[in-house]
């Protein structure tokens, strides 16, 4: 069977800061955190310890000497040739709606997708999760879903002590269109990544320098030795937030991060800061001379075409934004009323409405350009806006020591916390607390975009990132694993806490030379879904069986002395082949895969085909024959051909 390839082939309670704001953390809880939706408890900080190292490109580049070897293997002329995918968007290639097939997508789970967001604008589980949203999904250059719901603007006003909101009157309310702009919130981070990531290529900036080199004030309390790299991947030790909107001068304000000090040795920990971009912006304005806004406009948005992205929206694109939050204390830091056309985010507004965590507004079309050119190597309709194996550091996983907490420079990696079914070890993404997220995966070459106004009126009537959860399993779910035969397979599903098995009729007796083998794809959370194999005498009383797999693109065969496999299998299908031994040698024997799914989250399921039991000179159990496939028993397993 064979595998897809892609497209072509296929705190200060109520105050807004990063442990309950734009990283939206599982483990992350306080006062209008989305932490409800994790399964977790806990300070946001994880403690150093080993886990797979699924990108070892960082660790080399580490271990070399960092940015030092990023130049040497950064020529200018990296990446001019590329692969396929990269010379189409050289030759001036963009996107354009299409199909789900053109996509190479599933039209019903497509379409899926777009329900499952339209589902919360009703009780989540009391108050609507948002007042309206845009999803937006595509694979390759084909933009296959792009659907608007809901409102823009509604509410008026909230009143806190009541939980009572007042709406405008219909006649004034504000529809949800596909182009509506939307303050994209911690967003702004990939932005400003981004951003340093470029100075990096041009030898202005190593990730591994010590940020006091740029910034010499970035100094006090263990500063002096927090890198540029421990910025981008949150572990500098810094804390999550400070109130920068009490100071009411700039002055005031960069005092304030001036002292603050390191709550751990920069290294040992991972906690999402504000703090962290905040100082890398500062970083790039000093070294470029430029402010933000104008790095973004000049180095990001204008040649990409992102036309409707950037700080501080003119009063002109008011009715085209839309509205966040009725700010007043205590659940906000600031009494703003209804924001509406300005950053929503306390320090952001502070600082000017352009700061390297927060302020950046786009629509979902401009981000969706953004996601083509970094799946593409970096550039977008013949505009270069990073070399292909810069893309590659933001992609590569330099937190190894905090499993769980992956993350490139400046993207999160394989979260399934929000990302749902879509997280893969390749998967990248972010989100941003007024509802926002993003979620690329390089394995299957599609993005996905869900804006939603979730703080309006107010960040309390939501937590967690169910709908973006929701959108994540079924836009996974659109994207079809494919048989060799084009026919169907047996599919165990990716309903969260369930579980299914797949069963034999009694086979044998067999002999000592009896082998099952057949297909298998499989794709769990790890620690939190596998597939077993099991083997019964009586078939109440089951015990793994053993097997090996064979990746269908080769290698050398893997074995699984437990009888089950957890995690992701690279997408390709594999062979599987399991003796049954001596041990079942001579009596009557019954087979059957189970499917478990113990988490809240789920990966992209199992699958399993062409299912052979045979020893030399005789055939057990062949499911291509009609009479033994009526004789499968299936719990929570069905035949897909998708």
């Amino acid at each position: 069977m064979a595998a897809d390839t892609g497209a072509e082939a296929v705190a200060e309670v109520g105050t807004e800061r990063p442990d309950d704001i734009g990283r939206e953390r599982p483990h992350d809880r306080g006062a209008g955190s989305e932490g409800g939706e994790g399964g977790e408890g806990g300070d946001g900080v994880a403690a150093p310890g080993r886990g797979p190292n699924r990108r070892r490109l960082g660790a080399r580049l580490l271990a070399l000497g960092g940015v030092l070897v990023l130049h040497a293997a950064l020529p200018g002329s990296a990446g001019a040739a590329g692969g396929p995918a990269e010379r189409r968007a050289l030759q001036g290639l963009r996107l354009r709606y299409g199909s789900a097939r053109q996509a190479g997508l599933s039209e019903q789970h497509l379409e899926g997708v777009a329900d499952e967001a339209r589902r919360f604008l009703g009780p989540s589980p009391e108050h609507p999760y948002y007042a309206g949203a845009v999803v937006l999904a595509g694979r390759g250059r084909t933009i296959a879903l792009h659907r608007a719901m809901g409102y823009a603007v509604r509410y008026a006003d909230y009143d806190g002590r009541a939980d009572r909101v007042r709406e405008f009157p219909a006649a004034e309310r504000i529809a949800m269109s596909e182009d509506t702009v939307f303050d994209l919130a911690s967003l702004t981070k990939l932005f400003t990544s981004v951003l340093a990531v470029q100075q990096m290529e041009r030898g202005r900036l190593e990730l591994e320098a010590p940020v006091r080199r740029y910034l010499p004030e970035f100094v006090g309390g263990g500063k002096e030795i927090i890198t540029v790299r421990q910025l981008l991947t949150h572990t500098s030790g810094l804390r999550s937030w400070a109130p920068f909107y009490q100071e009411s001068t700039r002055e005031g304000r960069l005092r304030l991060l001036w002292s603050v000090r390191p709550q751990e040795t920069p290294g040992t920990v991972y906690r999402y800061s504000d703090l962290n971009l905040i100082a890398l912006q500062l970083l790039l304005e000093r070294i470029t001379g430029r402010t933000l806004d104008t790095l973004l406009r000049d180095e990001i948005t204008a040649p990409l075409g992102m036309h409707r992205t950037r700080y501080n929206p003119p009063l002109s694109w008011r009715r085209a934004i839309a509205a966040t939050e009725v700010q007043r204390p205590p659940w906000s830091g600031l009494d703003r009323g209804l924001v509406w056309g300005e950053v929503h985010d306390e320090n952001a507004y502070a600082l000017g409405g352009v700061a390297g965590h927060a302020g950046v507004f786009g629509t979902a079309w401009d981000l969706a350009v953004l996601a083509r050119a970094l799946l593409d190597g970096g550039v977008y309709a013949g505009k270069r806006i990073l070399r292909p194996a810069s893309v590659e550091l933001l992609f590569t996983d330099y937190n190894t020591a905090f499993p769980g907490d992956d993350h490139g420079l400046g993207f999160e990696l394989y979260q399934h916390w929000y990302m749902g079914a879509m997280a893969t070890p390749h998967s990248a993404g972010h989100t941003g607390f007024t509802g926002t997220s993003l979620v690329l995966d390089p394995s299957t070459d599609s993005f996905l975009i869900l804006l939603g106004n979730s703080v309006h009126p107010v960040r309390t009537w939501r937590a967690g990132s169910a709908p973006r959860v929701a959108v994540g399993n079924r836009f996974a779910r659109a994207v079809p694993v494919r048989t060799r035969h084009g026919g169907a397979a047996w599919f165990s599903g990716i309903q969260p806490g369930a579980s299914g098995t797949l069963t034999l009729p009694p086979l044998g007796p067999p002999t000592a030379a009896a082998r099952l083998r057949c297909a298998v794809w499989w794709d769990t959370v790890p620690g939190e879904g596998a597939l077993h194999l099991e083997a019964s005498a009586d078939g109440e009383h089951w015990e793994p069986l053993p097997f090996s797999t064979l990746r269908s693109t080769g290698g050398t065969p893997e074995q699984w002395p437990r009888g089950s496999v957890s995690g992701w299998s690279g997408r390709v299908w594999h062979r599987l082949e399991a003796p049954l031994t001596a041990a079942w040698a001579g009596r009557e024997v019954r087979l059957r895969f189970r499917h478990t799914a113990t988490g809240r989250y789920v990966g992209r399921g199992a699958y399993v085909d062409v299912v052979r039991v045979a020893e030399p000179g005789r055939l057990l159990f062949a499911e291509d024959r009609p009479a033994d496939a009526d004789r499968i028993e299936a719990i929570g397993w069905t035949r897909s051909t998708d």
